[in-house]
């Protein structure tokens, strides 16, 4: 047991919950930021040993009320849907970081290959050059420069960066936009680049994995540290739609091209249609991270098997027969 605390502010989304998770596993204790406690335990689990505390990643003093005492802030809020952007990542942040310099908590926080330019290449180190092009990526960058200018102030940060994020147990993931689904069963998958170019998963159990075990060991590091996260790097735009017919067992799983003449009718009218729209170029050219870093830290960087990751992710969103994968926590 490390008998430290860490808040959680985003607890209920992809990278929060499976972070939540996993430091529980290793014996922190772990309380979540929710503007509906009682809602988002029960989205959680009810057997989920987390302490919910009400409160708003966009107020300050709720977010510094409630970080008294951790020693960890796990910093997973996200628009959802990718909306406002603009209007919210940087005072949530913000909102965090106030609560870091009362509380003296590290902050962790999950990064993004937004930063990089499109010819970035598939192996990028965690000292390449930030480049955005994009709106959200140069939002991103900002948000790097504000955590790395407070670490001259004395607040210490964990960046962990990784590609797409799939799993059990969220909405608004990869599988849900790639995947055609009726009646319960999924009809199609897309392919939505060229057949020829990589693309960065993250498997969010893995993920919540590698930032517990970089939490335990946070002792070790600088104030300010960023390690990339490899994931699955797929090497083809079928990669994951070959999976999810090997995971179903049906070869001939249509695998379409992904309908981007319909996205760009649509983005006009919905923003997160515009905003997928600008990440495009992230499926053209090869953009990946390289874990060398990570696996000299940690010794290794925990990975689950593709088809193991797309079964478990298929079974939550109810695609399998078998029962669903249970995001609780489940004690031994």
């Amino acid at each position: 047991m490390t008998g430290k605390t860490a808040l959680v502010i985003g607890a209920t989304g992809g990278f929060g919950s499976h972070t939540a998770l996993a430091l529980i596993k290793h014996g922190w204790t772990v309380r979540a930021l929710a503007r509906d406690p009682a809602s988002a335990a029960e989205r959680m689990g009810t057997r989920t040993p987390i302490d919910w505390v009400k409160g708003d990643a966009m107020d300050p003093a709720s977010v510094v009320a409630a970080a008294k005492g951790a020693d960890l802030i796990v910093h997973a809020a996200n628009p959802p849907g990718y909306r406002n952007w603009k209007g919210t990542v940087i005072p949530m942040l913000a909102s965090t970081l106030a609560a870091a310099r009362t509380s003296g908590a590290r902050i962790l926080f999950p990064a993004s290959v937004y930063n990089f330019a499109p010819d970035s290449g598939a192996n990028i180190a965690e000292t390449a050059p930030q480049q955005p092009v994009t709106r959200k990526g140069r939002l991103r960058v900002r948000m790097e420069a504000m955590l790395q200018e407070a670490a001259n102030d004395g607040v210490r940060t964990i960046v962990i960066r990784a590609g797409d994020f799939f799993g059990p147990g969220l909405g608004g993931q990869a599988m849900d936009w790639l995947t055609v689904r009726r009646g319960g069963r999924v009809r199609a998958v897309y392919a939505p680049g060229p057949s020829h170019v990589g693309h960065a998963f993250a498997y969010l159990p893995d993920l919540g994995e590698t930032a517990a075990r970089l939490a335990d060991r946070a002792g070790e590091l600088p104030a300010f540290a960023v390690f990339h996260f490899t994931g699955h790097w797929l090497g083809g735009a079928q990669a994951l739609a070959q999976s999810v017919r090997r995971v179903l067992g049906q070869p001939n799983l249509p695998i379409r091209p992904f309908p981007i003449a319909v996205i760009r009718l649509i983005a006009p009218f919905n923003e997160t249609m515009r905003e997928l729209l600008e990440m495009r170029y992230l499926w053209k050219k090869p953009v990946g991270l390289d874990n060398t870093k990570l696996v000299a830290f940690l010794g290794a960087e925990p990975h689950t098997a593709l088809d193991t990751a797309v079964r478990a992710t298929l079974d939550d969103m109810g695609m399998l027969d078998e029962l669903p994968v249970q995001l609780a926590f489940q004690p031994a």
